[in-house]
């Protein structure tokens, strides 16, 4: 089994994080923010990864500190987890509809960070969430996972749907890259033989 556990203490957040990345989608998520809970729940779900998050953040401040720290937690979680990416399909890729909102993602497991997000999202909060820390919470993942990440928003204008399918098209495209391909199962996906 693929797994990792990532403990990340900072005056500003203290964060218990465990993953499977062959899991059934269980998610056991507390991170002192509704909103967030709901989306890293649903991209356990669509990940099919099993995901237990425990977080402790300043969130008498803002949800800053909280989302960004989970996001760089879990990219630890995925590069720890993935190992030398030894069978991995590498690359993934999805096109997500949620309702009037339509999100394309595709991501490469390269070992390189980058992220490129052109999600417009129409209002500053859903809830008592900012929703420009969707942005950064993909930003902590990209950096921490070496990944490179590209999010479009194609439609939508209701900014939860916007979000909520945002999180589930990254967890899609990361499902299908982070599988295994029994033919290769002992080759890394590089002509430089290293991830």
């Amino acid at each position: 089994m693929r797994t990792a556990e990532i403990v990340r203490t900072t005056k500003e957040t203290d964060i218990r994080l465990a993953l499977c990345l062959d899991g059934t989608g269980n998610g056991v998520i507390d991170t002192g923010c509704g909103f967030l809970d709901h989306m890293l729940t649903l991209f356990a779900k669509h990940g099919r990864f099993d995901l237990s998050v425990k977080c402790a953040g300043d969130t008498n401040v803002d949800y800053h500190h909280t989302t960004e720290d989970i996001g760089i937690a879990l990219g630890q979680a995925f590069k720890q987890a993935l190992g030398e990416k030894r069978g991995i399909l590498r690359y993934g890729s999805f096109l997500l509809p949620m309702d009037e909102a339509l999100i394309q993602c595709a991501v490469d497991l390269s070992g390189r960070c980058y992220l490129s997000y052109k999600v417009e999202i129409p209002t500053e909060k859903v809830g008592d969430f900012d929703t420009q820390l969707a942005e950064e919470f993909f930003w902590g993942f990209a950096r921490a996972s070496e990944s490179t990440l590209h999010i479009r928003k194609l439609e939508g204008f209701n900014s939860h749907h916007i979000i909520e399918g945002t999180f589930k098209c990254v967890a899609r495209a990361l499902k299908e890259a982070v599988s295994v391909d029994p033919a290769y199962a002992d080759e890394i996906p590089s002509t430089k033989g290293v991830l």
